[in-house]
């Protein structure tokens, strides 16, 4: 393979990965504006909720992680293709990388 074409090559995967990776911060934005959504309903309903005090933080932690493991969930059918699909990219990259040159192949 010639320096043209490796180049040529290696723009195409790399160009590949950036797809692959808008693809994956796409489902983390959707997630997190579903998470955003959540939030006003992760506070109590009452408004004198034990004295004018709002929900305890490790409460809300709580149930924002389990409201959060929950949309994860819903969306790891999509999540874990996508992450075995990018790591096999940055390996061929970086093989395509590690390479020596063609004209070093032939001394």
């Amino acid at each position: 393979m010639s320096i043209p074409d490796r180049r040529a090559e290696l723009f195409r995967m790399e160009e590949a990965r950036r797809q692959t990776q808008c693809q994956f911060d796409m489902i983390d934005r959707q997630i997190m504006r579903r998470m955003t959504a959540i939030i006003p309903q992760l506070t109590p309903k009452c408004a004198g909720y034990r004295r004018g005090r709002g929900l305890e933080p490790a409460m809300f932690l709580e149930r924002y992680r389990a409201n959060l493991a929950a949309i994860t969930l819903e969306r790891q059918h999509e999540i874990d293709p996508l992450s075995r699909k990018l790591a096999r990219q940055d390996a061929a990259i970086e093989a395509l990388r590690a390479r020596p040159p063609p004209d070093l192949m032939r001394a």
